[in-house]
């Protein structure tokens, strides 16, 4: 795949003090689409830093529909959805392009997320259990790093806008059931920068996802259920207000 066939989506919410790293990880060709949702100076900074090949959409939305409409407005066949709080690994895109990405049915890659610091340990564990149920054909994939060919957005409708959490492993499965196959692809690395869930207990976001993607996957999570997020996003935005997740 290369750089001319992807767009990066990626939602942002006051991400002053991560952005620099994020966008300084991108190559100055690759397209950048970012929808803001911030009451800081992220936007401008986003402008300043990088002026060419980048379309800024500022909307008061959550970060499953920013991701929608950021997928909504590219032009590319393939879209690649990240978060603002990661840096991309040196090799990411020359990986990338070394896939082999020709077959129609391919739907969906998604890749590993590490750690720039702490955490390192969870992080591995995250990752081998990625493989795990990606041996499983269940495929665990992050937002912080998934790639979706548009066709199979297209055909799988999208991200469930009920969801406020937990829409990217959820929308890989519904791609992976349309009839596309998904691939792991642990080659292709970002490094989490930002460690806000993780610094209220491991236990907790572990017990947290697990739970919900369970109920997730075997249809079990009532309607009415999709929109609350369980403390995912309140807690840790109220605990660093000035840098707070979208």
């Amino acid at each position: 795949m290369q750089i001319e066939e992807l767009t990066v989506i990626v939602p942002t919410r006051n991400e002053r003090r991560n952005i620099r790293a994020f966008l300084a990880s991108l190559p100055d060709e690759v397209e950048l689409i970012v929808v803001d949702a911030s009451d800081d100076e992220t936007p401008q900074l986003i402008r300043d830093i990088r002026p060419h090949a980048t379309t800024v959409i500022q909307r008061p939305c959550n970060v499953v529909a920013a991701r929608q409409i950021g997928a909504e407005a590219a032009n590319t066949p393939w879209l690649l959805f990240t978060d603002a709080d990661v840096i991309f690994s040196l090799t990411y895109f020359s990986d990338l392009a070394r896939l082999d990405t020709s077959d129609p049915r391919l739907g969906a890659i998604y890749g590993a997320k590490k750690a720039c610091d702490r955490f390192v340990a969870y992080h591995r564990w995250f990752t081998r259990a990625q493989g795990f149920f990606a041996a499983l054909r269940i495929p665990a994939a992050t937002g912080s790093n998934l790639l979706i060919s548009r066709a199979a957005f297209r055909d799988a409708g999208g991200f469930d806008l009920r969801l406020t959490c937990n829409e990217d492993s959820e929308i890989a499965w519904r791609i992976q059931r349309r009839g596309y196959r998904t691939m792991f692809a642990p080659s292709l690395v970002v490094y989490a920068c930002d460690h806000r869930r993780l610094e209220r207990g491991v236990m907790r976001k572990v017990l947290h996802s697990s739970l919900r993607c369970f109920l997730l996957y075997f249809n079990l999570l009532p309607s009415r259920w999709r929109g609350r997020d369980w403390g995912y996003w309140s807690d840790a935005s109220s605990a660093r207000a000035p840098s707070q997740p979208r």
